[in-house]
C-alpha cells in the first residue's frame, strides 16, 4: 500500500471524527438531544424519525447516521494500515476504530438517560480521546516510524503537563455546558452548579494552560530544541489564545448557540494541536538537540552513523 494512501486515509479519520464532534454539538444546541427519544431505534418500532418529531428528530436521526460514515472511514484506515508494511501503526488504527461502537453505545445510554448532563459528558470526552488517537496515527502515518526523543526530558515532562491540563481544561468544560442553558432539550436536567462559578474555575486552568505552554515555548526558543517542536508550540498557544478569545466573547454575549458550537470546534483543534505537540518530541535521530550530551551518544549508536568530535 502506498503510504500517501495510508496518510490520507488517516488524515480522512481525523477529520470525520473532529466533524461528527460539532454535528453533535449543534444536535445539543438546537434541542434536538431527543429528537429520537430512545435508542437504538429513533422510536418505538420505527428506526427512523417519525413526522411528529418534526425537525428535531430529523437533525438527531442526521447526527446519528453520520456515525456509519465514521464506521467507513475507520475501517478504510484500518485496510489501508494494515494493507502497508507499516505495522506500528496498527495499534492505532484498531483503536480508532474500537472506540465508535465504543462511542455508540456511550450516546445510546446519554439518550435513554434523558441526556444526564454526566453522560453527556462522557460522550464529548471520549470523543476527543478518539480525535487524539486519529490524529497521532496521521501524524504517525507521515513519518518512517517512531524516533527518539528529541528534546531535553525536562521539556517532554513540561508538554505532557500541557496535555495533562488540556484534558482538566475538557473536563471542567463539560461541568460548565452541563451546568448552562444549553441542555439538548427542555426536559434535560443540569449539574445544579452554579454556572458562575464553575466558568471562573475553567477560566483559571484555561490560564494555566496558556502560562505552561507560553513557558514551554519561551524554553524551546531558548535552546537548540529542533524546529518542529518549537512550531508545534506556537501553534498550539495561538489555538489556545483563539479559543480564549472565543470563550470570553460567549460568556459576555450570554451563550449564543454559533458561538458556543465555534468554542467546540476549538476544543477539537486544541485537543489536535495538543496532540501533535506530544508527537512532536519524538522524530528522527536527525533531529537530536545537538546541546543534548546524549545526542552524540545516541546518533552514534545509529548503523553507519559517525560520532561527532567536539
Amino acid at each position: 500500500m502506498n503510504p500517501s494512501v495510508v496518510s490520507r486515509a488517516a488524515l480522512a479519520n481525523v477529520v470525520a471524527n473532529g466533524v461528527i464532534v460539532v454535528t453533535g454539538g449543534a444536535v445539543r444546541l438546537t434541542g434536538s438531544g431527543l429528537g429520537c427519544p430512545t435508542w437504538p431505534e429513533c422510536t418505538d418500532g420505527s428506526i427512523r424519525p417519525t413526522p411528529e418529531l418534526a425537525g428535531h428528530g430529523l437533525i438527531e436521526f442526521g447526527n446519528r447516521m453520520l456515525t456509519f460514515a465514521l464506521v467507513v472511514v475507520a475501517v478504510a484506515t484500518v485496510v489501508a494500515v494494515f494493507a502497508s508494511v507499516r505495522r506500528d501503526l496498527r495499534r492505532l488504527a484498531v483503536l480508532s476504530l474500537l472506540g465508535i461502537p465504543a462511542q455508540a453505545l456511550l450516546g445510546g445510554v446519554t439518550v435513554l438517560t434523558g441526556l444526564n448532563p454526566w453522560t453527556v459528558a462522557a460522550h464529548f470526552l471520549l470523543s476527543m480521546v478518539l480525535v487524539a488517537v486519529a490524529t497521532v496515527l496521521w501524524l504517525c502515518s507521515r513519518e518512517p516510524g517512531v524516533g527518539q526523543l528529541v528534546v531535553r526530558r525536562p521539556f517532554a515532562l513540561l508538554a505532557t503537563g500541557i496535555a495533562v491540563t488540556v484534558a482538566a481544561v475538557l473536563v471542567v468544560g463539560t461541568v460548565v455546558t452541563g451546568s448552562g442553558p444549553h441542555s439538548g432539550d427542555p426536559e434535560a436536567g443540569r449539574t445544579g452548579f452554579d454556572p458562575e462559578l464553575v466558568s471562573q474555575l475553567h477560566a483559571d486552568v484555561v490560564f494555566l494552560l496558556i502560562g505552561l505552554t507560553v513557558a514551554l515555548l519561551v524554553a524551546l526558543a531558548a535552546t537548540d530544541s529542533p524546529g518542529r517542536v518549537r512550531r508545534a508550540a506556537r501553534d498550539l498557544l495561538v489555538v489556545e489564545l483563539l479559543q480564549g478569545v472565543i470563550g470570553y466573547v460567549q460568556y459576555f454575549t450570554h451563550l449564543p448557540a454559533l458561538l458556543v458550537l465555534l468554542h467546540m470546534a476549538g476544543a477539537v483543534l486544541i485537543t489536535v494541536y495538543t496532540a501533535r505537540l506530544l508527537w512532536s518530541v519524538r522524530g528522527p535521530a536527525s533531529e537530536l538537540p545537538l546541546g543534548d550530551d546524549t545526542a552524540v551518544l545516541r546518533t552514534a549508536t545509529l548503523p553507519g552513523a559517525v560520532p561527532e568530535v567536539r
